[in-house]
């Protein structure tokens, strides 16, 4: 059994998530375990760095990938995938970085390009629900798709299940990783073996963390806006956040304090800048943080 090492590195730039590619943007940074490294997350380190050559601060085990279809076909030996989360800072010059949403575009909500594949993809869908001959098959599956794409007055989009909706299309043959030729697959770039899958795996999970745990300090710089972090938390959720709201829920929670300098290039009223209040410095880790989030 072979262990292979993947990593899914994060950072928002221009108040865009960003993933770090190898392979022109077709696979994440990944390298077998060696006998050399002292442990998996040493091991994902040394695999990032050497093919990337950015250095990865906080970083979490995201999941462990053991489907049957990871056999290395040359020896019928099952490789195990356990792949990791890494949050950073892009830094100007540097190459590899793609888009989340140029992978997934109908999870960005906010934009017309993301409502334009979310259409899409509910025709597609519509489409082959109707071809199953199974009645109850039928309903069952579309009940999936409601739930999942939020279809009709019925559904409720969650930003969390990211997962759910990609393995969702790879099952209804609709993405080119499931042997969709590329012409007629929804919009979004393919990713070579499962490292789409794994990417949505790790959006999922990042998703889910930005409500309780205040992980975004990781991507932001030292001092901001309560707009430019508003406009992050929207970016990596793909979807728009009620302003007062949020305004409201930070501040109550003492989330960040005021840094006593003001931002005057706003392009308009300058902004007063603030940075993670000490104690969210000193935890990174606050219960309760739950962002007021509207849809589109």
């Amino acid at each position: 059994m072979m262990i292979e090492l993947i990593a899914v590195l994060t950072a928002v730039r221009d108040e865009v998530p960003q993933v770090m590619t190898i392979g022109h943007g077709r696979l994440l940074p990944s390298g077998p375990l060696e006998n050399t490294h002292r442990s998996l997350q040493a091991g994902v380190r040394a695999w990032v760095e050497r093919q990337t050559g950015h250095p990865i601060g906080h970083v979490e085990q995201l999941y462990t990938f053991a489907d049957h279809d990871r056999i290395l076909s040359s020896a019928q030996e099952r490789m195990i995938a356990i792949s990791y989360l890494a949050l950073t800072r892009s830094h100007a010059g540097e190459t590899g970085w793609r888009d989340w949403y140029d992978y997934f575009p109908w999870e960005d909500g906010k934009t017309e390009e993301g409502r334009a594949s979310l259409a899409q993809i509910e025709r597609r869908l519509c489409s082959w629900v109707a071809a199953m001959a199974d009645a109850a098959t039928r309903v069952r599956q579309w009940q999936r798709c409601v739930t999942l794409f939020a279809i009709g007055d019925m559904g409720v989009w969650n930003d969390e299940l990211v997962l759910q909706r990609y393995e969702l299309l790879y099952e209804a043959g609709l993405v080119t990783e499931a042997g969709c030729p590329p012409e007629h697959a929804v919009p979004g770039q393919a990713m070579d073996h499962d490292h789409r899958r794994i990417l949505a795996t790790a959006m999922a999970r990042l998703r889910a963390k930005i409500r309780y745990r205040p992980v975004v300090f990781e991507l932001m710089p030292a001092s901001f806006t309560l707009l430019q972090l508003q406009r992050v938390m929207e970016s990596l959720s793909g979807m728009h956040i009620h302003k007062q709201n949020f305004r409201r829920l930070i501040m109550q929670q003492q989330l960040v304090e005021e840094t006593g300098e003001i931002d005057e290039q706003t392009g308009g009223r300058p902004a007063r800048l603030y940075r993670f209040s000490g104690e969210v410095r000193q935890a990174r880790q606050l219960a309760g943080t739950n962002i007021p989030l509207v849809q589109p």
